[in-house]
């Protein structure tokens, strides 16, 4: 199965060293391949060092792929990450 959904990053610091690890931390506990696009390139979502390489600032509109048995619910748990702000309050 593929999934493929676009997302908007909306905290303000962007995709930060710990929204970053909150990404990967969250997509290795799904079996599927998580595959993070920009107007850049496509990382590994399983990456943290790929994923700082995005540079992915705020307003900056991602794509996320998820291949595999389990990406229905990798694609809500990591679209969740994104509309909460990874937590942030601003």
């Amino acid at each position: 199965m593929e999934i493929v959904e676009k997302v908007k990053v909306a905290n303000r610091l962007g995709l930060h060293l710990r929204a970053a690890a909150q990404l990967v931390k969250a997509s290795c506990k799904f079996k599927c391949r998580i595959l993070i696009r920009n107007n850049q390139g496509h990382v590994d979502g399983k990456s943290l060092l790929n994923l700082i390489t995005l540079a992915a600032s705020y307003g900056s509109e991602l794509t996320l792929v998820f291949e595999g048995e389990d990406a229905r619910d990798a694609s809500r748990t990591i679209q969740e990450l994104f509309l909460n702000k990874f937590g942030e309050k601003e």
